[in-house]
């Protein structure tokens, strides 16, 4: 991912939560996921990675959410 895009999509996930609290736990999740696309093995591990994608098939909605913003995160 390319440093201007990553600026961009991080900003915009910030606005995200401060516009959409109901949904703060998708956007911390998305600008997990940014990181990790932009910064690869470099942060964090493969297995906290794998941790994350899952966290979207969890019961518990708040992480669902979250898993399911870092995965997004990872395509953007």
């Amino acid at each position: 991912m390319r440093k201007a895009t990553f600026q961009r999509e991080s900003i915009e996930a910030v606005t995200m939560m401060t516009v959409q609290p109901d949904n703060a736990d998708y956007w911390r999740g998305y600008r997990r996921g940014l990181r990790r696309a932009r910064f690869g093995e470099r942060f964090g591990t493969e297995e906290e990675h794998q941790r994350w994608l899952k966290l979207a098939e969890s019961f518990d909605e708040s992480l669902a959410e979250r898993g399911r913003g870092y995965r997004d995160g990872l395509l953007a």
